[in-house]
């Protein structure tokens, strides 16, 4: 036998006391049993402590059983207490309208000890039973979140692991993976205000665009040292090879991307930026010539990120650019490099841009007078 704290409550609700008297006749052995003889002293009973099953009576002068149900299924506090009817009314109609209101079940008087018994003992089992499963959804739930927040930061972790790989085959460039992915994002979310582009830079993709930005530039681990890391301009050959780190960029990702079931964004956006980041508005870029909006969202707004960085950073073959040069640069190419409502929004918010710049700066120097290190070149 359970100790009485540790019994299930029910609250039995009738008016006639002599009804009462044969619920906890039958009930007291197994449950702690409590009593209402109205339906407003049942509600203040059970905000004060929730029973575990209440049985209801439909027929009481005032607040009826009914009216009782519906407001207790109407509180998301008690909305999930079983509630059996145990009344007189033996009307289909009122049995379907007992129901219809959220009550388990539905017992007719004059009261049988054994089925009132049994069918209080089953429906706290399934009451029982359901907490049960819903505590393990909700720990079944939190792992899941957990899980996907671990999975989360590994791609994160990831993206900018394999970055930094090229980044490390290209050390004038410090920071700068950092500072374009911030760049895109700003770019991105600006550029979500505009009805053109409102669909596709929702909050979902503007995420995915800033964890992929990291490999533009992963294809360059496939370009030989000799071009890679020569102190100096490229002649028109080795250019043409250094050109390839796009489309080695694109291999690289199109093969993580075969070894997926499903398809995901993040990989998709790195496909595009690593192929399409060097392709101009004009039709003049490379690797494959495209132009306008035929070259992918994700490409264009990289674009601009990417030169930007590249005119304010230092290079083997030129000083960092001034800031203000670095915009008069870009608004220049509008037309022509870049996409021209890009470049517009650009100009809104060039002091963000620099402001992100300033908040990544390199901090050590990216090239020495002795030693010229490698560029990062277009």
């Amino acid at each position: 036998m359970n100790t009485l704290s540790a019994r299930k409550v029910v609250l039995a609700v009738d008016d006639t006391p002599a009804n009462i008297d044969v619920v906890k006749e039958v009930l007291a052995g197994d449950y702690q049993v409590q009593a209402a003889i109205n339906g407003p002293l049942a509600l203040k009973i059970i905000a004060k402590h929730k029973p575990d099953l209440i049985l209801l009576d439909v027929m009481m002068p005032g607040m009826d059983g009914f009216e009782v149900c519906s407001l207790l299924k109407q509180d998301p506090l008690t909305r999930d207490i079983p509630i059996i009817f145990l009344t007189a009314k033996a009307e289909i109609q009122d049995e379907a309208k007992g129901l219809a209101l959220g009550a388990v079940d539905y017992i007719t008087k004059p009261i049988s000890p054994p089925i009132l018994r049994e069918r209080v003992k089953n429906h706290l089992t399934l009451n029982a039973a359901r907490e049960l499963l819903e505590a393990q959804n909700q720990v079944l739930e939190r792992k899941i979140i957990e899980r996907t927040r671990q999975m989360a930061e590994l791609q994160d972790v990831a993206m900018v692991s394999m970055g930094a790989l090229a980044e490390a085959r290209d050390p004038e460039t410090g920071n700068h993976i950092r500072r374009t992915q911030n760049y895109v994002k700003l770019l991105a979310t600006h550029l979500s205000q505009l009805p053109q582009y409102q669909e596709f830079l929702n909050p979902e993709n503007i995420t995915m665009l800033f964890k992929s930005a990291p490999l533009h530039d992963i294809g360059k681990v496939g370009i030989p040292d000799h071009i890679l890391l020569k102190p100096g301009e490229l002649d028109e050959a080795e250019f043409t090879i250094m050109k390839r780190h796009a489309e080695f960029g694109h291999k690289a990702i199109n093969a993580a991307i075969n070894t997926m079931q499903d398809s995901n964004n993040f990989l998709r956006f790195a496909q595009e930026i690593a192929f399409g980041h060097h392709e101009k508005w004009d039709g003049s870029g490379y690797p494959q010539g495209l132009s306008g909006d035929v070259i992918p969202i994700s490409a264009r707004l990289m674009a601009i990120a990417d030169v930007y960085d590249a005119l304010i950073s230092r290079r083997v073959y030129k000083p960092p650019f001034p800031h203000e040069k670095a915009v008069q640069m870009i608004r220049e190419g509008r037309g022509t490099h870049f996409d021209p409502i890009m470049v517009d929004v650009f100009l809104q918010i060039t002091d963000e841009f620099h402001e992100i710049a300033m908040r990544y700066a390199d901090l050590e120097k990216a090239v020495t007078e002795a030693v010229k290190l490698p560029s990062e070149r277009e």
